[in-house]
């Protein structure tokens, strides 16, 4: 039997899950709807790659893992997500702050990509604003924007690659359900529904809410920043006070999507109360080549075995890390460290130390009082 596409899988299973509907969602905090328990005994493989030079290492841990012939088929079209955090809102280079990532990992997959035969790439993030401006990120040398990139891919594979700024470059926002919160169905863009094959690229940070955001939270740029909560500011934060939290929010995204492959950028990376590099008592730049001796990239089709490794690197337990271990338990990847083979760099030779996230511990009195985020589910 054909396997349904993304678009036709959700339009099937659209109208079941929006039976779970948004009732009651500002009459205080939601209850969840149970979520399922069937997690996986499926081994998984994470390839890893200490460095310098991000594009050869990106181009390296492809050809660890089997190349990009063994992620896409010719003629498909990949969506790459990547984490433009601070685009449109951040003046000089953001590539040198710590929380996005960075565009000679995403090119050079691009690249690899287009040379497995790839029909069209499509390069994209949400981000916070709907514009902002590829001219001025650039890499970490500031030399070469992703505009340039773009155009020079564009001239030698004949125009397949598209940078999109999804807030105003989506042609529509398709909904999808999401069953397992209150809210009934999200909006995500058009161009990550119509792809055949999806990449997610994120930086690695600890969050002031979720504690760690890797590959899984990353495609949580796929929404809207404005225009699909459940509270009267209708914006992305307000995903935090649905049924679930935050976290069952993207997982839901994740859930329907279904990532095929993932590659976590740990060069200028972000620790403490991120996900945005705004130092002091929220959060600090984190230089690898500092801290480790070289940048360093972990790559897997397996999202949930890359976050867990990454997550583990960094000295966080994956099983108190509520999406991981939502993850998890509902069969999205593996999370058992015996389960999982890491390839390359061994994890004991990556561990560094972390400042981890511990926002919830210093909440000023009477946050929790003040609705919609009365509800918020903070990492403790």
């Amino acid at each position: 039997m054909k396997p349904y596409s993304r678009r036709e899988f959700l339009s099937k299973s659209l109208s079941a899950a929006a039976a779970v509907g948004a009732a009651g969602a500002l009459q205080g905090c939601p209850e969840a709807p149970a979520t399922p328990v069937n997690p996986t005994d499926v081994a998984a493989r994470v390839c890893t790659i200490r460095g310098r030079d991000l594009a050869e290492m990106t181009r390296q841990v492809l050809a660890q893992w089997g190349g990009a012939e063994t992620i896409i088929n010719p003629g498909e079209t990949v969506f790459i997500k990547l984490n433009l955090m601070s685009a449109g809102l951040m003046s000089g280079n953001i590539m040198t702050r710590g929380e996005c990532t960075k565009l000679e990992i995403v090119i050079a997959a691009a690249e690899e990509c287009l040379k497995a035969g790839a029909g069209k790439v499509v390069i994209g993030d949400a981000a916070q604003v709907d514009r902002f401006s590829w001219d001025t990120i650039t890499t970490l040398d500031g030399t070469v924007s992703f505009t340039e990139e773009a155009q020079r891919l564009n001239t030698l594979y004949g125009d397949k690659v598209q940078l999109a700024c999804l807030g105003s470059d989506s042609p529509a926002w398709i909904e999808i359900p999401s069953p397992y919160t209150n809210l009934g169905t999200i909006r995500i863009s058009s161009l990550v529904m119509d792809a055949d094959k999806i990449i997610s690229i994120p930086v690695m940070k600890t969050h002031m809410f979720t504690k760690v955001t890797f590959s899984i939270k990353n495609m949580l740029g796929v929404t809207p920043a404005l225009g699909i909560g459940i509270g009267p500011l209708k914006s992305r934060m307000d995903m935090h006070a649905a049924a679930g939290g935050i976290e069952q929010s993207f997982l839901d995204v994740v859930t329907a999507l279904k990532p095929n492959f993932a590659i976590i950028d740990g060069s200028l990376c972000c620790e403490g109360n991120g996900p945005g590099a705004l130092g002091g008592f929220f959060s600090n730049r984190v230089d690898m080549r500092e801290r480790l001796g070289d940048f360093v990239l972990m790559a897997s089709d397996d999202l949930v075995a890359a976050d867990a490794t990454a997550s583990r690197m960094i000295g966080q337990d994956p099983a108190k890390v509520k999406h991981l271990r939502l993850a998890y338990e509902q069969g999205l990847g593996q999370m058992q460290e015996d389960l999982i083979e890491v390839e390359g760099e061994s994890l004991d030779s990556l561990l560094v130390e972390w400042k981890e996230a511990c926002l919830a511990k210093s909440l000023p009195p009477g946050v929790e009082n003040i609705p919609p985020y009365n509800c918020l589910k903070f990492s403790r």
